[in-house]
Formats: structure tokens, C-alpha cells, sequence
């Protein structure tokens, strides 16, 4: 028998590779370790050679203790960079020792990692010379692969992937040392000059202005699809060149705002559920989403970027790029908040509306007055245009919020602003079932019994048109405007109520009042008693001023006027307060008491005329008279045009213009008890003296009053007097709203010429000042003759008294 062959083989080379793997590997890592770490030196001294060519350039001397500090300071640096060399050998350490001594180190490329004069050894076998040979394969790493979309064939699906391209660090490295070296050998940019630096900017800011020109005329013109665009335009509000940056923000931030304004539907956008984003649907549709989407997402980020330059303002908070000053920010606020306002009045319908009211709100109570009044007049426009009301009351929510957390010391500008609420009635408990009920429709069973076959079809039909015309008319039903107008004006009496009955001193208390008087028709029979002991309280404490006491009396006559007529309650205590009051009005100044003052007199004694003695009119027209000669003029008129209503409606008061006297008794001027006094005792002898009065206007009141008011004759007024109430002949002849038209004066002017012309009272110091401020014939803005009035008042009223 042949002896079997043996299966077993010499090791093979591969095998021999297999069992030196350990040792290979530390070698390769030795390796990496020095090359590294001569890279690391050569860039230093490339930088050590970098820095002294800057320092050459700059031509600034340092000196040697310097130097030396700068020389610690490097190798304490590179004593903390050095790498760990305990995976080294004891050659190659000796090997680089040996290589820092020697002189053409600093000289020589170190990009070779190869030792110099290095000899060669005897008798290295085949092996070692191999294992010196670094394995790229196993040293390289992994490639990065981009998986791409897979191909379908008959076979199947084939994937497909792509290497990503790697950038190498070290090439980088050298690229930007080049580029410094490129810098510094390159001479300085020259400096610009004043001049051309604003021509500069010019240019700059003529090229941002077009470029946010068209695109916002490219949004206009196709808003589905170029609405990227707007979040291109929204980028530029981050405008980081310092030159231009505020003005580029603030040209931004309105052509945004007026793009929204446009651009926004007449609808709330709501998000897409799950089920509606996975359901197919046409291309014409998913453009609408995509629009819908893209739209509401930047107006979301546009919001927050007006929201965050407030804070910064707000916070005096610099932002690290330093390109817009601490002084720009006011500017850039002012900016952000009006554009805030005019969305808060053009966009009430679309989303983030609730966001925006509780970013104006707290701005209605700023230290800056601009930014208050603009929040101010904003909240009021959109109360004034809110027909349904829920807009209205989202603001009133957050405003009655707001005024609670500070504690009622806010600005009265919050609550005057609830006077434009459009309220005119609300929903009341009895009769809740019985405001416009909706026609419910027939069931089918109720059809089936009542009707035939015939009449329950016409009554489908007729329920169908019924249903389509609700859907076409697509307005708030009455019902549901009833209950937010009710919503809203409990809240508003809250806060009202709240103030009276924790801050009376609080400088709220005069809008409280006059809310109260506005709103005073719709407050709940069952809380006028309590409301009255609070006013008259509040008057009697002697803390209040003289007109927050007018808006208390004319509150409680608002109160009695309405809802009040069915309550037996008699307000002498209200008139004897104004009675006793009205002497204590200031004579020589424009204010705006004498305005409330006439309101009370309408209220108290021309529409409550049946519930007034004719003794309490009398001494209300003989005490007016009296307060006459003493204000100015346009508070004159007023007072006389309350006279001559007076006399109207009571028409047994003629007797004051009669000297003889009525009844038994004395006049009694100083007694505050209008029902007391005997006014029908005495005359109206004021009207005399007014007679000769410089204002023309007066002097034709008085004249009109002495003849017994009558409608036609001589003696009848104008109609621009005589349909016109007090309160407006008071607002048109206030001297702070006058406007002047004098007439063309001779050179040498003659007594005729010093009379009055229209409404203004001409001579020669008023023409002299005329014709230095203005045209001769015309005046182009409104002049302020406040103070010589005040003067021609007093020569005036001297020449009468010397008269008489």
C-alpha cells in the first residue's frame, strides 16, 4: 500500500502577514504619530515665519523682554500640543532629538517623513523590508456613500449609491496660508473719503431698494407661485451691512406688511389634519396648500421678528454683530410697531390675530407717547369697523387683563378707547329665547302626519333654497352678535366696577365715568341704586376735582335718562351739587369743563323736562347768565345757546326778562338750593351788558335772548346758529380749533375797518400780525392768538365797564 500524501502545508506567506498584525499595527501608528507631528512643527514655523514678515510690514519694533515672553509663551504652547510618545520607539525618539539639535532643521521640508544620513542596516531579511511598507488598505477609512433612488427593472429593484467626495484638511490648511501670505505681501486698501463713502451708500441702498422692489411687484403679480420669495424678501430684515442696515429693516418691514395686506385671504387658515395630507388630491389644490402653508408659516416668522426688535428695544439689548446702534432700535421699534397696527386693523379675520393684540396691548401704556397714541388709535379703529363684535372682544379680554395685573395704574387712554365700542343694545335674560329665534325645519315624521306627498315635496325644495341662501348671505346671525356684544360689555363693567370700588383716587376714574355715561342705558336695572350712592358718595368725599365731580353728575343722569325712567327716583342732591358747582368754573382759560358742563344741562333739564319745576329752571337760566360774562367767548355761546334751548322748552321762563317781580320773596343769589332761591324775582339784566360785547357772535345771542328767542323776525338767529347744539357752537368757536380768514385791510384803515369780520375780531396789531406770518389774503395753517385774545378780552371788558 502507497503511503497517503499529508494535507498539511507549509504556513504560507499570507499566514506569516496574519501572525505579525500587532506588531504591523504599532508600527503604522509610530508612523502616523511622526508624521503627524512634523506636519504639526512645520506649520508652526511657517506661522513664526508669517508673523515676522507682518512684523517687517508693519515696521513696529518689538522689544527683547517682549520677545523673549512671546518665545515662553510659544513653547509652553507647543509643550501642551505635543503628542504622547509612549506608543513610540526608543529609536525614533532618538531620532528626533538628534533631528531638533541639528542646524538645517529650521531649513530644510519636513513634508518627507525619511531621517537624513540615515545608514542603511546589514542584513535585513526580506520581511523586515515588507513590514516597513505601510498597508494603505487597512490604514485608509471608510468612504461616505450617498444612497441615490433605485432603479426598477424586469429583474428587480437595483439600488444605486455614489461615493461622497471627501476634502482633504491639509490641502484647506495650505490653501488659506496662501491666502494670508497673498494678503499680507499685497498693499493696503486705500481709505475713502467722506464724499465718496455717501456716494457708496447711495449706490448700496438704490440697489436694495430695486431689488425689494421687484420682489415684491414678482409676489403682487403671481402670489401662488412665487411665494418663496417672500421668504427671500423676509431674509433681508437681517440686512448686516452697517451702512444701510436700519434703512433696508424699515423698508422691509413695510413692504412686508403691505404684501400680507394684499396677499392674505379673507379666511382663517387652518392646518391639514394627517389623513387630509396622505389623501390625493389635484395639482390645482396642492398649489392652493402649498401657498396656504407657505404663507402662514412666513407671516409666523415675519410676526416674531417685529415681536423680537421690540424686546430688543424694550431690553436695551445689543445684538453681538453690533450693526444696528442702541439709538437705531427706537426707529426700527417705532417702525415694527406700526406695521403691528396696521395688521392689527387691515387682518382681524386671519390668524395670529389674538398674538398681535396681546403684543399692542401693553404698548397702549408705553412711556414713549408716539408708540402709546399709535396702539391707542389702532385698538380704536378696529372697534370702530367691528361689526360683529369678535375681534372687539378679544382686545377687551386682554386690556381688562392687563389692567388688573398693573394694579389700575395704567394710562386712561386704555379705557377711553372702550368709547368706540359698537354696542347699541345687548341681550337681555327675559327675553333670550325670544331674540330672533332660527326656523328650525320640519322632521320627517312631523312631515309624514301634517303634509301630503305633494307638500312635502315642495316643502323639501323649499327648505333647500332656504338652506342656500343662509349659505350665500354667509354672515353672523343676530343671535350670535347679541351674545359677544353682551360678552363684551359685562367685561367692560367689570373693570368699570372694579375701579370704583378699589381705586376711586386713581386717574381712571374720569373714563370710568364717562364709559358710564355712554354705556349707562344698557347697565341692569338692578344696579342703578347702589351705582347712585357710590356717585354721590364720591362726590361728597371732597376728593375728587371739579371735573371728575361733572363726570359723576352727568353719569347719574346717563343712568336715570334710560332704563333709570321706570325707577322713582328724584336726583335733587345731583342738581344742587352742579347748581353750587358752576360758579367754581375757571373764567380765563380754554377748558374742556365748560364742554361736560353743557352735556349735564341737556341731560339734567332738557330731556328730563317733564320731571323738573319750573323754579329749578328758572335759577338754572339766571345762574348761567351770570357765568357768561365771566368766561370767554366760544364758552359764551355755548351757555347762551343752552339759555335760548331752555327757554324754549320752558316757555313760562319769558318772566325773567320782565322787571317786575313775581310772588312774594327776594332773589337769593348766594343760596345753593335751586328750587329755594326766588329766581323768579329777578331779571336777566347779564343780557344787556352782553349786548355791547366784542364777540360778534355773543352780542347776537344776547340781542336774540332779550327779544324772547323767537324763530322768525329780525331778531330770529341764522340757520348755522339755530340747528346747531350748544356743544357744537362750543366746539366751533373754541379759540384752539379757530381758524382765521381776514379780509383785505387798507393801508390807512378807519374806524369801520375795526370791527368784526366772520368770526375773528380784526384791527391793526391783528393785521400787522397776519400779514407778517402769512399771504395778505389767505392763511395757509391755522394761527394760535390764544394769548392776544386774552389781552383784547381785557381791554375789552375795560371799555365796557367804563361804558356802563
Amino acid at each position: 500500500m502507497k503511503a497517503r500524501k499529508s494535507k498539511k502545508r507549509a504556513p504560507s506567506f499570507r499566514k506569516l502577514l496574519k501572525t505579525s498584525k500587532v506588531k504591523l499595527d504599532n508600527k503604522l501608528k509610530n508612523k502616523q504619530y511622526k508624521q503627524q507631528s512634523t506636519a504639526k512643527k512645520y506649520r508652526k514655523e511657517q506661522r513664526k515665519l508669517r508673523q515676522a514678515v507682518k512684523d517687517v510690514v508693519s515696521k513696529k519694533p518689538v522689544s527683547l523682554e517682549d520677545r523673549k515672553q512671546i518665545h515662553k509663551a510659544q513653547r509652553a504652547e507647543e509643550e501642551e500640543e505635543d503628542l504622547p510618545l509612549d506608543m513610540m520607539d526608543e529609536d525614533d525618539l532618538q531620532l528626533l532629538k538628534d533631528l531638533g539639535q541639528m542646524p538645517s532643521f529650521l531649513t530644510r521640508d519636513l513634508s518627507s517623513s525619511e531621517p537624513v544620513h540615515v545608514k542603511k542596516r546589514k542584513q535585513e531579511s526580506i520581511i523586515d523590508k515588507y513590514e516597513k511598507v505601510p498597508r494603505r488598505l487597512q490604514t485608509e477609512p471608510e468612504k461616505e456613500v450617498i444612497h441615490l433612488l433605485p432603479i426598477k427593472d424586469k429583474c428587480g429593484i437595483i439600488p444605486q449609491t455614489r461615493e461622497k467626495p471627501v476634502v482633504d484638511t491639509n490641502e484647506e490648511e495650505e490653501k488659506e496660508e496662501m491666502d494670508v501670505e497673498e494678503v499680507v505681501t499685497e498693499d493696503p486698501m486705500p481709505k475713502l473719503t467722506t464724499e465718496e463713502c455717501l456716494i457708496e451708500r447711495r449706490r448700496k441702498l438704490q440697489e436694495k431698494k430695486i431689488h425689494i422692489a421687484a420682489l415684491a411687484s414678482a409676489i403682487l403679480s403671481d402670489p401662488e407661485s412665487n411665494i418663496k420669495k417672500l421668504k427671500e424678501l423676509r431674509a433681508m430684515l437681517m440686512e448686516q451691512d452697517p451702512n444701510v442696515a436700519v434703512i433696508i429693516r424699515k423698508l422691509v418691514m413695510i413692504s412686508l406688511m403691505e404684501l400680507f395686506k394684499d396677499i392674505t385671504p379673507s379666511y382663517k387658515i387652518r392646518p391639514l389634519t394627517e389623513t387630509e395630507k396622505a389623501s390625493k388630491v389635484r395639482k390645482e389644490t396642492q398649489k392652493l396648500r402649498e401657498f396656504e402653508e407657505g404663507l402662514v408659516s412666513q407671516y409666523k416668522f415675519y410676526l416674531e421678528n417685529l415681536e423680537q426688535t421690540i424686546k430688543d428695544w424694550k431690553q436695551r439689548k445689543l445684538k453681538k454683530s453690533n450693526v444696528v446702534s442702541l439709538k437705531a432700535y427706537k426707529g426700527l421699534a417705532e417702525v415694527a410697531v406700526k406695521s403691528l397696527c396696521e395688521l392689527l386693523v387691515a387682518l382681524p379675520h386671519f390668524n395670529f390675530h389674538n398674538n398681535i393684540i396681546v403684543l399692542i396691548v401693553p404698548l397702549m401704556n408705553d412711556k414713549s407717547k408716539l408708540i402709546s397714541e399709535m396702539c391707542c388709535e389702532a385698538v380704536q379703529k378696529l372697534f370702530k369697523q367691528d361689526k360683529l363684535g369678535h375681534a372687539s372682544l378679544g382686545v377687551i379680554k386682554v386690556i381688562s387683563g392687563f389692567v388688573k395685573s398693573q394694579n389700575y395704574v395704567v394710562r386712561p387712554e386704555l379705557l377711553k378707547s372702550f368709547l368706540y365700542l359698537r354696542i347699541k343694545e345687548v341681550e337681555v335674560k327675559k327675553d333670550t329665547e325670544d331674540i330672533n329665534a332660527p326656523r328650525k325645519f320640519m322632521s320627517y315624521k312631523e312631515k309624514r302626519k301634517s303634509l301630503s306627498r305633494m307638500q312635502r315635496k315642495w316643502k323639501k325644495a323649499e327648505e333647500k333654497l332656504e338652506r342656500e341662501l343662509r349659505e350665500a348671505e354667509a354672515t353672523e346671525s343676530t343671535e350670535r352678535k347679541m351674545k359677544l356684544h353682551t360678552e363684551t360689555l359685562n367685561i367692560v363693567f367689570v373693570t368699570y366696577f372694579r375701579i370704583l370700588k378699589k381705586a376711586q383716587r386713581s386717574p381712571l376714574l374720569p373714563s370710568v365715568l364717562e364709559g358710564l355715561a355712554k354705556f349707562a342705558h344698557l347697565i341692569n336695572v338692578e344696579f342703578f341704586d347702589d351705582l347712585l350712592v357710590v356717585l354721590h358718595t364720591l362726590i361728597e368725599s371732597g376728593e375728587l376735582s371739579y371735573r371728575e365731580c361733572l363726570h359723576c353728575v352727568h353719569t347719574a343722569f346717563h343712568i336715570l335718562s334710560g332704563q333709570g325712567d321706570v325707577l322713582n327716583i328724584d336726583p335733587m342732591k345731583f342738581y344742587t351739587h352742579l347748581y353750587k358747582t358752576l360758579f367754581k368754573l375757571h373764567a380765563g382759560a380754554t377748558n374742556e369743563d365748560v364742554e361736560i358742563i353743557l352735556q349735564c344741562l341737556d341731560v339734567m333739564l332738557t330731556k328730563r323736562r317733564k320731571q323738573v319745576s319750573q323754579q329749578r329752571a328758572l335759577a338754572f337760566i339766571k345762574r348761567l347768565c351770570t357765568l357768561a360774562l365771566h368766561v370767554l367767548p366760544h364758552s359764551s355761546i355755548g351757555i347762551l345757546a343752552t339759555n335760548r334751548i331752555l327757554m324754549h322748552t320752558f316757555p313760562k321762563t319769558d318772566l325773567l326778562l320782565d322787571n317786575e317781580s313775581q310772588g312774594s320773596g327776594i332773589f337769593l343769589p348766594e343760596l345753593d338750593e335751586p328750587e329755594y332761591c326766588n329766581a323768579q324775582n329777578t331779571a336777566l339784566w347779564e343780557l344787556h351788558v352782553l349786548r355791547r360785547h366784542y364777540h360778534p357772535v355773543v352780542q347776537r345771542f344776547a340781542s336774540h335772548l332779550i327779544s324772547g328767542a323767537p324763530s322768525e323776525g329780525s331778531e330770529a338767529l341764522k340757520p348755522e346758529l339755530s340747528r346747531r347744539s350748544a356743544t357744537e357752537l362750543f366746539e366751533i368757536y373754541n379759540m384752539k380749533t379757530m381758524t382765521f380768514n381776514p379780509p383785505v385791510m387798507s393801508a390807512n384803515p378807519s374806524k369801520k375797518d375795526k370791527v368784526f369780520h366772520g368770526d375773528s375780531y380784526i384791527n391793526e396789531e391783528l393785521n400787522q400780525l397776519i400779514r407778517t406770518h402769512c399771504n395778505e389774503t389767505t392763511i395757509q395753517q391755522p394761527l394760535d392768538f390764544t394769548r392776544y385774545f386774552k389781552t383784547s378780552d381785557n381791554r375789552c371788558k375795560g371799555e365796557t365797564a367804563g361804558r356802563t
